[in-house]
Formats: C-alpha cells, structure tokens, sequence
C-alpha cells in the first residue's frame, strides 16, 4: 500500500537529502541529485570531504554520550536518508537497551527509515516521529511516548537547522528542547559555518537549484546555542578537531562546527 506521503517524492527536483547522501557517496539519489552534487562540487570541492567529516562527529558523539556521559535515550531531530553507522546503530552496540527516537517529516526521509531504521536489539527501541522540528510542541508531546522527560536525554541536531527558516527559529527550536530535557541531559549539534567562503556560496548557489535552502551560521551563532549549557570540551569546534580520531590527522579545519552541551 502506497502512502500518502510517499506520493509526494519528487524525482524531478534536487532533494537535499538525496545531495547529501551523493556527497557521502551512497547510493539513494536520482540523476537530478547527481547533477546538483556535481554542480556544488564544482562551488566547492571539499563538500564531499565535509559531509564525510560531519558523518564521524556524529559517530563519536553518540559514542561518547552512550559510552562516557551513560545516556540511554537519544532523540535524533532531523534524520536525514539512513547510512551506515547511525545513532541507533552506534548507541546500541554501546548499550543495547538504548531507546532512539527519530524525527523527520520528509516524505523520502520518512519512507527510507520505515524500511531500514528498526530494531537492532531485544532490549532496546527504535521509533520514527513524523514531524516537523519547527513544531516542537509536537516534537516534544510524541517523543514522550516513548522517552521518560524525568531521566536524561541526548537531544542531536546533526546539520539540519540550516534548514530552519530564520535564526530566531533557531534559537527558539533548540531553546523549548533544551527546556524540555531534564537536567543532566546533553544537546549535541553542528552546522554549516561561513568560516569557508566557499560553503557560503555553494550555500547561495544551494538555494536556486530548486532544494530547501540551506542557510550557514557563523561560528558565534553555533555557540549562542550551546550559552545556557555546560560544554563538553574541546567545546565548539570544527567537528573533525571534536575528540579526532586519529584518521583526522593532518586535514584542515572543517567549515562545519559543533559541539556537545549539558544541561545541569
């Protein structure tokens, strides 16, 4: 049975999911994301590096925050195509009863995770939300069906908030999260940043190819969101200088920054 929202995949138009999984050299993209991936890799060639880059941050993050920081409940905003290595994936080989909440509210995002983001463990679970973040009352009302609000909980935004329509959107979206989270919970994000002059005009050239805009922060908007948290270090930093592994060595500074916050 198709459902509704499957009918609304465009295959005639540039999907930024689809870009961004080209540049990290997957597979579930049509001809017109390959057109466009090549076109932003011709605005800046190390596009593909960042993506790949941005991939290991999240993968030691959710490491660190199952392995170090003890969290066993994750809530994933802004899912993107599943790859290799996603948050379930990570959090669960740490600690298998780990619970992961996913939320997404594109149609090939949401079909994707329906077929591949499942359970990987008796013990632990594996949802999907169907949501869009700049609603986080809604956000916040389903994940509570399957989270416990009154035990921590890590809350990531892995390159999505480009996304958001405005800043304050921005700071509005992570603020009720962070809110919502008990104390002793983590925030972990990372954005695009103007530190490249390049991403900002793969960025502009990003918004006339027909995608969902995709707006790049500066380094001091990436920490404004982390203000009323206590970072975990090195802080905020290009996310191939967070905890590197030793395959990092030697590159140059990402464009994309992040960090891990938490609350107290």
């Amino acid at each position: 049975m198709v459902r509704e929202s499957d009918r609304l995949i465009r295959t005639d138009v540039p999907h930024s999911a689809r870009i961004w999984n080209y540049w990290l050299g997957g597979q579930d993209y049509y001809e017109v994301d390959r057109i466009a991936g090549e076109s932003g890799i011709s605005v800046y060639p190390d596009i593909g590096t960042m993506a790949r880059q941005s991939r290991k941050f999240l993968i030691r993050a959710v490491r660190y925050l199952a392995a170090e920081a003890g969290i066993r409940q994750f809530l994933d905003v802004g899912t993107g195509l599943p790859t290799m290595q996603n948050t379930h994936e990570v959090a669960q080989d740490v600690a298998p009863e780990s619970k992961i909440v996913y939320v997404d509210n594109d149609p090939l995002v949401l079909a994707h995770a329906r077929a591949l983001l499942v359970n990987t463990t008796d013990e632990g679970v594996t949802a999907l939300i169907e949501a869009d973040f700049h609603d986080t009352d809604q956000v916040v009302t389903e994940a509570r069906n399957i989270l416990n609000f009154n035990k921590p909980i890590a809350v990531m935004f892995m390159g999505v908030l480009g996304h958001a329509r405005t800043w304050d959107d921005v700071l509005r979206i992570t603020g009720a999260l962070q809110q919502a989270i008990p104390s002793g919970s983590y925030f972990a994000m990372y954005e695009g940043t103007t530190e490249d002059p390049r991403l900002v005009r793969l960025s502009d050239y990003y918004s006339k190819t027909g995608a969902v805009p995709y707006y790049v922060r500066t380094v001091d908007q990436v920490r404004e969101v982390f203000k009323n948290l206590d970072l975990v270090p090195p802080g905020v930093v290009p996310v191939n200088q967070w905890r590197t592994d030793s395959d990092a060595t030697g590159e140059e500074p990402s464009a994309a920054w992040g960090g891990i916050g938490r609350k107290l």
